[in-house]
């Protein structure tokens, strides 16, 4: 583990399907490798515990990343590296999150909506597109993307090395890691 590690939120953000929780899987365990304190938090997970009683309204997301937001400050100011994987699709309530939490990086994981259909395996834009659900962020209901995150992923044209090597980079840059060897150094040389 890293003595006196600062902690950090890596606020991954885009429609469903654009790789949010993949990458954010991959950067939990490189940090880990690495030595971090590391947790991450995702928008199905946290739905099953934390915020079960809440819906899909605007006001319901806004308490979800509410919610999740004052986990991922209490996480970080303890000096853990906190992954956040949700779609969190109005603006106003990630920049809420951005204004109380230290060390807070915005990452705005884009795909097309082609695309994130494409990559749907529980047929949601399918049934979304043909009228069968109603409130479906990026099709049915507004996905407002940030206006200047830290880092912009391109997900349908990056590999999955190359977007996780970015976010490393950013985050060693500003000495919120250590920079050391791995495999995601080579994917970006």
């Amino acid at each position: 583990m890293i003595a006196n590690q600062d902690g950090f939120v890596v606020w991954l953000t885009g429609l469903s399907g654009a790789g949010k929780t993949t990458i954010a899987q991959a950067l939990e365990a490189e940090l880990s490798r690495r030595g971090s304190r590391v947790e991450r938090l995702d928008g199905d997970t946290v739905r099953e515990g934390l915020t079960r009683d809440l819906g899909f309204s605007k006001e319901d997301r806004d308490k979800n990343i509410e919610r999740v937001g004052f986990v991922a400050k209490l996480l970080s100011r303890n000096g853990v590296a906190v992954l956040a994987a949700f779609i969190s699709p109005y603006r106003a309530a990630r920049d809420r999150v951005r204004a109380e939490t230290t060390n807070f990086i915005e990452v705005y994981v884009a795909a097309p909506l082609e695309t994130c259909a494409a990559r749907d395996i529980k047929g949601l834009y399918a049934k979304a597109l043909a009228g069968q659900i109603t409130g479906f962020t990026g099709v049915n209901d507004p996905y407002e993307p940030p206006l200047n995150p830290e880092l912009v992923l391109h997900t349908e044209r990056e590999t999955l090395d190359e977007s996780v090597s970015q976010i490393l980079r950013y985050l060693e840059d500003r000495l919120l890691i250590p920079q050391v060897e791995s495999k995601y150094v080579a994917a970006n040389q």
